[in-house]
């Protein structure tokens, strides 16, 4: 089978590796902005472009491509997915209507409300240039401030977190001069994703993950694309009920049906919801239309059915028809990234890799020249444990993680049993509230 990678991160490079693992015989093809070291050796041919860029279909259809895969969402939003499936080619990642909602928040929680999707939390919508923000903030007194546009993770600021009212006030009138945008509630609690697989009716779900997005140990610092995430050797993460779960998924379903009500188009590809776990039940913090990063080195990597047999079911309409099982494993992964990022981070230095032993890399936002790997800027390596417990693979993770040498920094407390105590701490103090 001849498939095209579109996407050249991290991410992207768990998929190459499930590619490669398939028993179907893939010749694999890659779409990327830049030479990914890890993606490039697993493939036949790889093309230097802008993934956004519509002479990625040219490339698909003179390789004579059978199915792509669409890894970030930038190409999904510049409608890549719709260009593939008019060329005929079958296309995991959704197409342009369905992607709205990732790539425009405005639209999904306007969407939501009009479908009565349960877990969306207060919220309004204000328009480019548009004035009122001041007087909502105050009525609501706790915000989240979204810009509706994408902003790669790290455009979404929280009220206690990044400041005051007053800077809530400001941010939101900085954000209106050149986007729409969400003022909501701050929702308090713990969050939790869950990815699916796809194909416009059926849902096939991985475990739970929790995703670290503050630069920082002890969740300080600014927000970032994600510094590492960890799943448990279950379906759910210890901090979880199994109703939190069960909730999750309904709501997912039930947003891929209206989705096809709505648009007309049916949702094919990964759907990623981001839910807060609340005092009160489930919330909705958003939705992604594909996979996470790092989300996606955590549970690719102990997908058990072939990833190409899940993939041709969802371009096919047939998840049903296949099970769809996940090893009953824990993960922990931890990103490297430059010294100095989000803000300041080192670029163009050299990194060594020593031996990984028990742990797997995966390149992400690096470039090789002359046989060196250097750093660009952005999150360098992700690094992953697998084990039978959360502890056991936070070890391997850790371990992995040392044997990168130059000017990297990554979390050290992210699967580390301290850590999950505290998320285990805050969900039953808030229940018992």
């Amino acid at each position: 089978m001849k498939v095209l990678l579109v996407g050249g991160g991290g991410r992207e490079h768990a998929i190459a590796e499930s590619v490669a693992r398939s028993n179907n015989n893939p010749e694999l093809f890659a779409a990327m902005s830049k030479k990914n070291p890890g993606i490039a050796r697993l493939c036949k041919e790889f093309l230097l472009i802008k993934e956004t860029d519509p002479e990625v279909v040219d490339f698909a259809i003179k390789n004579k491509i059978e199915l792509a895969i669409i890894g970030p969402e930038t190409p999904l939003a510049a409608g890549i997915s719709d260009r593939l499936w008019v060329a005929g080619i079958p296309v995991v990642g959704p197409r342009r209507m369905a992607a709205q909602i990732e790539f425009d928040k405005a639209w999904a929680r306007d969407f939501m409300r009009r479908n009565a999707i349960s877990g969306c939390p207060g919220f309004k919508v204000f328009r480019k240039g548009e004035d009122g923000t001041d007087e909502f903030i105050d009525e609501l007194g706790d915000v989240v401030i979204k810009p509706a546009g994408l902003t790669g993770g790290k455009g979404v600021r929280v009220m206690g977190d990044h400041f005051g009212i007053e800077g809530a006030k400001s941010y939101a009138k900085e954000v209106l001069k050149n986007d729409d945008l969400v003022v909501e509630e701050r929702l308090i609690g713990e969050e939790f994703t869950v990815q699916a697989f796809v194909d416009g009716k059926n849902l096939a779900f991985a475990p739970c993950v929790q995703d670290h997005k503050r630069a920082y140990d002890g969740d300080k610092g600014p927000n970032t694309g994600g510094m590492g995430s960890y799943t448990d050797s279950k379906d759910i993460l210890p901090f979880m009920r199994e109703s939190d779960y069960a909730d999750a998924k309904k709501i997912m379903a039930s947003t891929v049906q209206a989705i096809k009500k709505e648009t007309g188009v049916l949702y094919q590809g990964i759907l990623y919801g981001q839910f807060m776990a609340t005092a009160k039940g489930i919330s909705v913090i958003e939705f992604n239309s594909r996979f996470g990063d790092p989300e996606a080195m955590n549970v690719l990597p102990i997908l058990e059915t072939d990833f190409l047999d899940v993939c041709s079911a969802i371009v096919n309409g047939a998840l049903d028809k296949i099970r769809v099982r996940f090893k009953k494993q824990a993960t922990v992964c931890k990103y490297a990234v430059p010294v100095g990022y989000p803000d300041d981070p080192s670029k163009d230095s050299i990194v060594e890799i020593g031996a990984m032993k028990e742990a797997i890399l995966f390149y992400s936002s690096v470039y090789e020249k002359d046989n060196k790997i250097y750093t660009t800027g952005s999150r360098a390596f992700g690094v992953l444990g697998i084990a039978n417990t959360i502890k056991e693979a936070e070890i391997k993770a850790q371990s992995g993680i040392l044997a990168l040498k130059g000017a990297l920094y990554s979390r050290r407390d992210i699967g580390t049993e301290e850590l999950i105590r505290k998320r285990i701490q805050h969900m039953k103090e808030l229940r018992a509230h």
